[in-house]
């Protein structure tokens, strides 16, 4: 059995190394296992390069820029 290689991806522009078949959120969870568990309980999103919302269940690619922000509130 071989090990699984090896991605560098960006997380709030700290280099990640997670493995090649990863998912945004596991490499989320390496970088900082406090983020991940806002994104698990919808207090933030995850975005990519250009700002765009991305699903936590997407595939990595290398290079990838990841940036997790919070979801804005709408007042009652």
């Amino acid at each position: 059995m071989t090990e699984d290689p090896m991605l560098r991806v960006y997380v709030d522009a700290k280099p990640v190394d997670a493995p090649k078949s990863a998912t945004v959120l596991e490499a989320i969870e390496i970088a900082d296992p406090s983020l991940a568990s806002s994104v698990r309980e919808g207090d933030s999103i995850v975005t990519d390069s250009r700002g765009l919302p991305i699903s936590s269940d997407t595939p990595l690619h290398g290079g990838a820029i990841f940036r997790v922000i919070p979801v804005r509130k709408g007042s009652s």
